[in-house]
């Protein structure tokens, strides 16, 4: 019942601006403790000593979560932190903003889905902003509402915290970059490996709320596409129950790479529209959700 209330108080308000432009964000604070640590252990035996850090975090953060439990009003406490790292209600309004922003124009589109993505913007055309919406919709919400809930319900306050620890490092060291191929390597290993179930969970759960268990050779088949070992299953979940291809051709930093699409058989000339639907996925699917965690919170 802790983490049901907590995703009720995180879809009711969100990410409070008022809070944050006067207090640092937990996920801020775990970003300010890696880059600390990655300025003074980025030498040496780079893998090593990016094992080392991911360790430190995921044992500080197990620590700390089990410290706060066990405070007064400790059930309290819990319920506000899970709400705050969860990422249900932004995640929504950030998709639907570049919908907003696409039916004023194709640059303000732009403008709102670069927000979102880290891919170039600049040339897109409207179904391109469409399809990055969605995919960032899609992806996210995995990352950032089924796992960390996925791990609340496995291991508590700890879990959760250990399980933000690691998806922030992986996004900030987990690049194959001359800086970071072997300082990162363990923080994207050990990222893909604790959103491992909790991608295809997400997969399965879109076509439960939508009674699609037909799409599920198609969610295997095309998973499979996606240069990332998990994001392709709750992307090709949504493309399905949208019918929509997603992924397919974009730009980084100046170079067009030529990704196969997910769904190709979708339609591919969208826009606001079919936005505003993955939004409606995403609120659909929460409730189901929310419904799962509060029958296993009777039963159990």
């Amino acid at each position: 019942m802790t983490l049901a209330l907590a995703m009720i108080l995180d879809a009711v308000f969100g990410e409070p601006k008022w809070l944050w432009d006067r207090a640092p964000h937990p996920a801020v604070m775990i970003g300010r403790v890696i880059s600390w640590l990655e300025e003074r252990m980025n030498t040496g035996n780079r893998r090593a000593m990016g094992a080392v850090m991911v360790a430190l975090l995921v044992a500080g953060a197990w620590v700390l979560g089990g410290v706060i439990a066990a405070l007064p009003l400790g059930w309290l406490w819990q319920v506000l932190l899970a709400a705050i790292l969860l990422a249900q209600r932004s995640l929504v309004d950030h998709v639907r903003d570049v919908s907003h922003a696409l039916q004023v124009s194709l640059a303000d589109g732009r403008r709102a889905v670069a927000r979102i993505v880290g891919r170039d913007v600049s040339d897109m055309d409207t179904p391109a902003v469409a399809r990055s919406a969605i995919e960032s919709g899609a992806e996210n919400f995995s990352d950032g509402v089924v796992a960390p809930a996925f791990w609340f319900a496995v291991a508590g306050l700890p879990g959760m915290l250990a399980y933000k620890a690691i998806n922030t490092a992986d996004s900030m060291v987990g690049y194959r970059t001359e800086r970071f191929e072997d300082f990162g390597w363990a923080a994207a290993r050990l990222d893909d490996l604790v959103n491992w179930l909790p991608a295809r969970l997400s997969a399965i759960m879109i076509l439960i709320a939508y009674a699609r268990p037909d799409l599920w050779s198609l969610v295997r088949r095309d998973a499979q596409l996606h240069r990332s070992p998990n994001a392709g299953w709750p992307e090709a979940a949504m493309a399905g129950v949208l019918d929509v291809a997603l992924s397919g051709p974009r730009s980084y930093e100046g170079v067009m790479q030529e990704f196969p699409y997910v769904n190709p058989e979708g339609a591919r000339d969208i826009g606001a529209r079919k936005i505003e639907q993955a939004a409606g996925v995403l609120w659909r699917v929460w409730a189901l959700g929310l419904g799962l965690v509060v029958i296993a919170a009777l039963v159990l």
